[in-house]
């Protein structure tokens, strides 16, 4: 890890190639919260390939249309979601049809850290 930072509704962890959020328990996450984390995004990773993993362990309610401005992100090359809450699956279904790059749910962060992986070497493959 490079850094992380404890904001008043997330705690954001920045890594090499990926940035991990777990949000807190009971928020909305809303517009004001993606701008937020489109700051770190650009602090952290100016130009440079990436992917999004939100790891679902607090209940909390997310405002899927703030993932249209999420996809206009062009350095982001994929949106992870884990979780094994039977809810946040079917959240997830939704929460996909905003989303216009590639978006997975998976039961462990050690999936989801393997998909990154995989995008990032087929995304790399492509700009060459």
């Amino acid at each position: 890890m490079i850094t992380a930072y404890k904001l008043s509704f997330a705690l954001i962890e920045i890594y090499d190639d990926y940035i991990k959020v777990t949000m807190n328990e009971g928020i909305t996450v809303s517009p004001k919260h993606n701008d937020v984390l489109l700051e770190m995004v650009h602090k952290h990773y100016n130009n440079k390939a990436f992917l999004y993993i939100t790891h679902r362990v607090n209940s909390y309610a997310v405002n899927p249309t703030i993932y249209l401005e999420t996809a206009k992100i062009h350095n982001l090359v994929g949106f992870a979601v884990v979780s094994n809450d039977p809810r946040q699956k079917n959240q997830t279904k939704l929460e996909k049809a905003f989303f216009n790059k590639e978006f997975r749910q998976f039961d462990n962060i050690e999936s989801a850290l393997q998909w990154k992986n995989e995008l990032l070497e087929k995304h790399h493959k492509s700009v060459l």
